[in-house]
């Protein structure tokens, strides 16, 4: 019988926190600054940021279950600009979902 998990530890929260971050440092644009491609992923990265900046917010209020949402979100803001040939994951796909 498969257990199912319906809470979030700290230490798992962490490890998302830190995928993210290690994810955000590997990813760089492929576009020149000043493109209309660079302006775009300026969009998207600040989405990331922000919810990066979300999560830890509520995590650092106790808010475990939010805290895992935003930064999940901010993950998929940073695939987003992968799948979009915005950003270069390098061939990590352990980071990203890789076109």
């Amino acid at each position: 019988m498969k257990v199912i998990q319906d809470t979030i530890s700290q230490e798992k929260l962490q490890h998302y926190l830190n995928l993210t971050k290690l994810a955000r440092a590997k990813a760089t644009p492929i576009h020149p600054d000043g493109s209309q491609e660079s302006e775009m992923l300026a969009v998207l990265l600040r989405m990331a940021d922000d919810y990066t900046s979300d999560a830890n917010y509520f995590m650092e209020n106790g808010d475990y279950i939010r805290a895992f949402g935003a930064i999940n979100y901010a993950h998929a803001w940073i695939d987003a600009g992968i799948k979009l040939k915005l950003l270069d994951g390098h061939g990590d796909d352990n980071l990203f979902t890789l076109p």
